[in-house]
């Protein structure tokens, strides 16, 4: 995703959903929060430009208070990341339709780990409801959307990846001002540079805040002293994201919304695909809009929240797609050439890039073109 669309600065990682049929997220969840270690690309390699910078750069942060102390520690065993310059001049813009979105965002192992992680984290959810007014359901449904629950926070040194990219120019001043407000967070106490890392972007912790919004929204929920996202318990992260919907205007005991003629409130109707569910929406729907200004993702964690809490899928149908092609007909396109050696990465209905390499690779095994477009004329030839 790009970073500009974000309006809130709040994170990168966005949804940070991994499609089965070939993968939507927008900063790499295959290096998130995983524990293993970092590809080599972003492992620090040395740059003597980029050392330079950093010389540069130390005498600015003096000047915004930063001690010397707290920056010896943030830029010990640190250094420049190729791989963080390669990936943000890389971005891909995905097109998802809302159907393939919510295939993603709503999927059955999202929702069942969304329901087992409420009940398993139910005390601490039920006592941020009642400080913020926001639904626990609500919060739940942004924990799975920006990190699936906790397992992908990110293993990137933030100091690492925000001075790479403020050295790298192309956004560099507003990395810089990540990369201050990063040195911040540490010389107040709330986490150690060790522990401060998140992606490749530099969005931290279970809810994907990035160092300025931590600074304008974090709380210290568990009273330790500490604003800590990073810990393994997401206490102080979700009354976090809390605390961030409460402030931009989340008013209490008023749904986000919900598909149109499933007992939805009353407000502006929307629909998103043209064909499919249409969805009365209120203006809790634009305040989850400021966490991540997309209609697509503020109606993936509404539903999300809403199966979370027992509800069941749309009842509403989507059209087939540009291929002609229903749901069904790509699940089914999926499983049959994974049943033929050509492994779409799993069965979601999502024709991604994995996906799309596996049907180049059967189409060239039976000697037609390889465009990696799915067809119904393709499915028939898997029978």
């Amino acid at each position: 995703m790009n970073l500009t669309r974000r309006t809130t600065l709040l994170g990168l990682m966005g949804l940070s959903l991994t499609a089965c049929g070939g993968g939507v997220g927008t900063v790499g969840p295959s290096i998130a929060g995983g524990g293993g270690e970092l590809p080599a690309d972003l492992r620090p390699t040395p740059n003597s430009s980029y050392d330079a910078w950093v010389s540069r750069f130390r005498s600015r942060a003096s000047g915004q208070g930063i001690s010397p102390a707290t920056l010896n520690a943030a830029f010990r065993n640190t250094g420049y990341l190729p791989g963080v310059v390669e990936r943000d001049r890389n971005q891909t813009e995905f097109t998802r339709t809302l159907e393939d979105y919510l295939a993603i965002a709503a999927s059955d192992e999202r929702v069942s780990k969304g329901r087992a992680a409420f009940q398993r984290h139910q005390s601490t959810l039920s006592a941020v409801e009642a400080r913020y007014g926001v639904p626990a359901e609500i919060v739940t449904a942004i924990w799975g959307l920006e990190s699936f629950y906790g397992e992908r926070r990110g293993d990137v040194p933030v100091i690492s990846s925000t001075s790479t990219l403020a050295f790298d120019g192309r956004r560099g001043a507003f990395f810089e001002k990540q990369l201050i407000a990063a040195l911040k967070i540490l010389q107040s106490g709330d986490t150690t540079p060790a522990n401060l890392k998140g992606s490749w972007a530099g969005a931290m912790g279970h809810t994907q805040f990035i160092p300025t919004s931590y600074q304008a929204f974090a709380v210290d929920f568990t009273g330790d002293g500490r604003r800590d996202i990073w810990s393994d318990d997401p206490a102080d992260s979700l009354a976090s994201t809390a605390a961030y919907l409460a402030r931009n205007g989340w008013v209490s005991g008023v749904r986000w919304g919900g598909e149109v003629g499933n007992n939805a409130p009353q407000g502006r109707i929307i629909q998103p695909q043209p064909g499919g569910p249409s969805f009365s929406v209120t203006r809790n729907f634009d305040v989850i809009k400021r966490y991540n200004n997309s209609d697509s993702y503020a109606i993936g964690v509404g539903h999300l929240a809403d199966r979370i809490a027992g509800g069941g899928p749309l009842k509403g149908s989507f059209p087939p797609d540009e291929y002609g092609l229903t749901k069904d007909d790509r699940e089914l396109l999926q499983q049959r050439l994974t049943l033929r050696g050509f492994d779409t990465g799993g069965t979601d209905g999502v024709i991604g890039p994995n996906s799309r390499k596996a049907i180049s690779s059967y189409q060239s095994s039976i000697g037609v073109p390889a465009t990696g477009d799915p067809s119904q004329a393709l499915l028939a030839s898997l029978r």
